[in-house]
């Protein structure tokens, strides 16, 4: 590993690099704000790709592209002399002392939970912080993952089930009424209840400490990587999945399921019907 003194000269070398690019390289002078925020937001999710993957060696390289997008937006704010990346430093370093008073003030925290537990009071006093409770979670997040931080931090308030289990009832009173509004043919109810459905089942997650994001994730990559070997044995037999029955598409799945089984080191019982 890197000594302390090492590694403040590579970050002072990015930070000369960038220099560099904003003054000699045309696309990099022409980018704003607003240009890289789309690029940003790639970048975050490549980086969320390779944690999934566990992929240290991509980890690194998406860790680095995210990195130089910081860099980016202090040196454009550095021009227009409204910040730069000490103040962005500075300002991460003083919230981050003043969130955490059990180690830097005389406060005492015996466990993570507690710590958790009162995050949500401590940015409430915090000058310029959130007003409310869930003021802090962005509006743009993608739904699945607004619902989980939207309801992480109504815990942290207290509002939470007792007992975990009783989620469950939740979740069965929510399908209930989703089924009935299927019944009903009512789009709009159905899409609501639908709603209210997924809603209780991330909160169900977070109950039992899994992270639906990356739970639905894993599940997205291993229906693709069983779908693809199916399609590909389909058109290893000149044949299309058009033209397939169930029955025969199941019987490949189940290879897929097996050969998947074999690469991931995991085991799985569900059908493709049942998926």
């Amino acid at each position: 590993m890197n000594t302390r003194q090492q590694k403040l000269e590579a970050f002072g070398r990015l930070l000369d690099i960038m220099d560099e690019l904003r003054e000699k390289c045309p696309w990099d002078h022409a980018q704003t704000n607003e240009s890289l925020r789309a690029n940003t937001i790639e970048e975050t999710y490549e980086l969320a790709e390779a944690i999934i993957n566990n992929d240290n060696a991509e980890i690194k390289k998406e860790l680095g592209d995210l990195l130089l997008h910081v860099v980016f937006y202090a040196k454009i704010g550095e021009e227009k002399q409204s910040f730069d990346i000490a103040d962005v430093c500075n300002a991460i370093c003083d919230k981050l002392v003043f969130r955490h008073p059990h180690v830097f003030g005389d406060a005492h925290a015996d466990s993570a939970s507690f710590v958790e537990k009162s995050w949500e009071q401590i940015k409430l006093k915090e000058k310029g912080g959130n007003r409310t409770v869930l003021e802090g979670v962005p509006a743009s997040l993608p739904s699945l993952v607004k619902a989980y931080r939207i309801q992480d931090k109504a815990r942290n308030s207290g509002f939470d089930w007792n007992k975990r289990h009783d989620v469950w009832d939740k979740v069965k009173e929510e399908i209930g009424e989703l089924e009935a509004e299927i019944e009903n043919l009512d789009e709009e109810k159905t899409e609501k209840e639908f709603g209210d459905v997924l809603f209780s089942i991330i909160n169900a997650a977070r109950l039992y400490k899994v992270n639906p994001d990356n739970a639905l994730e894993r599940t997205n990559q291993k229906f693709i990587y069983r779908f693809n070997y199916m399609e590909q044995k389909v058109k290893e037999q000149g044949r299309s999945l058009k033209d397939m029955k169930l029955e025969e598409m199941e019987e490949i799945w189940q290879e897929a399921k097996i050969q998947d089984k074999e690469s991931r080191g995991k085991t799985d019982d569900k059908r493709l019907i049942d998926y």
